[in-house]
């Protein structure tokens, strides 16, 4: 019997343990210092904010474990050991493993702001970050965000419901636009600001200053400008947690370094999730994705693998999504801030400024590349189809009923978007009859 060591307990280890077992009765362990048990990182924000407790994030009971003979040692990894095939542990013992799958996820960027480490100024991406998180922000008044994206968005969210005063700060000239396009993300940064927040844009943090109390008590940006404040969010991106490997011999990067089967140059070591980055990654795909959905796939693929299956990740077409405040994002296919040579869009946007949908189409096919939408939910398994069957723009237009999600009773907007096609391109005419679109395209 093997063992099977798993350096983490998100979703990407835990997807591992969970296949290893069906697939096989090796020796399972999973070492993580972070918590006791597997609970949705995604939820983090929904404790701070009161609408959930940890228990509610956990989607196994704590006796799953046992029954399916998952030991958990809740400690760190300080050191890989690979000629030994061992791990040093924190609390000075040793490991040992026949298979090892590093699954340690992230850490929140820091970029070596004078001040960056004063009490009061934190990421947001571990249990411990959000216990750190609910002590920082006690009885405070006013809070700075540094650097956009989902995080900064959540955590700007969690302050706002305690009524905190929120200053963000992005370097950016709307709000994520270096991976949205400029219409998405001037309409989200609007709905930043309804929300109260002060957004300061094409604003850089350059210090970091502390009070008489040796904690943070203003921040200063590169224009010269204080901000006071009693809590700064460093929310400036992720990256890999792979501190403890810089002297173990297995190749690094921003990530390890694996290939399409994750696996590391060192024999019986894999890498997954957040912290694997693929040496020859797929067309249009990321070398790091850190998403939830891939690292569950990450830990399916390596656990056949492990177990004799060699099977290659293959993830299918890209998708993501997400909330910002009121707003539901999601993404199919490929939707980059900025059109490629081969493409062209069709852009709509709800006169309330809080909907809209783009889609993005090769310019000779018309084949349907990638679609956004912010407030209209659109059927995953429709719009996988569609891309996967490369149809083009018209059929998609044609039959865009068949993919709506929202709700019964829900404001339907198919019309209204196809009018919107139709006037800016007069050489198409797409009509509605009886519900049903039908493309008269010539």
């Amino acid at each position: 019997m093997r063992k099977i060591a798993i350096i983490g307990n998100g979703i990407s280890g835990i997807t591992a343990a969970r296949h290893l077992r069906k697939l096989g009765d090796d020796e399972i362990v999973v070492v993580s210092g972070e918590t006791d048990h597997f609970f949705s990182r995604t939820a983090l924000m929904y404790i701070y904010m009161g609408h959930m407790t940890y228990e509610h994030t956990k989607p196994y009971e704590d006796w799953f474990w046992t029954k399916n003979n998952i030991q958990l040692l809740r400690v760190w990894v300080q050191e890989l050991k690979p000629e030994e095939k061992q791990l040093l542990l924190s609390n000075g013992e040793h490991l040992s493993y026949d298979q090892l799958i590093i699954a340690t996820g992230s850490k929140s960027n820091k970029f070596g702001w004078p001040g960056q480490d004063l009490p009061g100024v934190q990421g947001l991406y571990s249990y411990q970050d959000l216990e750190l998180m609910e002590e920082n922000t006690r009885n405070i008044q006013k809070a700075v965000i540094v650097g956009g994206g989902l995080i900064g968005v959540e955590m700007a969210e969690m302050l706002r419901t305690r009524n905190i005063e929120v200053v963000f700060l992005i370097r950016e000239k709307e709000f994520w636009d270096v991976v949205m396009p400029k219409e998405e993300a001037s309409l989200i940064g609007r709905h930043i600001i309804e929300h109260h927040i002060d957004l300061r844009k094409e604003t850089e943090l350059k210090e970091i200053i502390a009070g008489d109390n040796g904690r943070v008590n203003a921040v200063v940006t590169k224009s010269g400008e204080t901000i006071e404040c009693q809590y700064v969010g460093l929310t400036a991106g992720v990256s890999p947690n792979i501190n403890f490997l810089k002297e173990s011999g297995v190749n690094l990067d921003r990530g390890v370094l694996v290939d399409r089967y994750l696996r590391t140059n060192l024999p019986d070591v894999y890498a997954i999730g957040d912290c694997a980055q693929f040496s020859d990654p797929l067309p249009n795909r990321r070398p790091i994705e850190q998403v939830w959905y891939t690292g569950r796939m990450h830990g399916e693929t390596v656990a056949r693998t492990i177990m004799g299956k060699d099977t290659a990740y293959k993830p299918g077409i890209w998708f993501n999504s997400a909330k910002f405040f009121d707003i539901e994002y999601q993404t199919y296919g490929h939707v980059w801030n900025e059109l490629k040579e081969n493409e062209q869009q069709f852009y709509w946007e709800h006169p309330g400024g809080k909907k809209c949908i783009k889609f993005v189409y090769h310019k000779e096919s018309n084949q349907l590349l990638g679609v956004n939408t912010f407030g209209i939910r659109l059927k995953h398994q429709v719009l996988d189809q569609w891309l996967g069957d490369k149809r083009d723009i018209f059929y998609v237009l044609k039959n865009l009923r068949e993919a709506n999600f929202d709700p019964e009773f829900y404001t339907r907007h198919e019309q209204e978007i196809v009018e919107c096609f139709n006037r800016q391109h007069p050489s198409a005419s797409i009509t509605i009859k009886s519900g049903i679109f039908s493309s008269l395209f010539s």
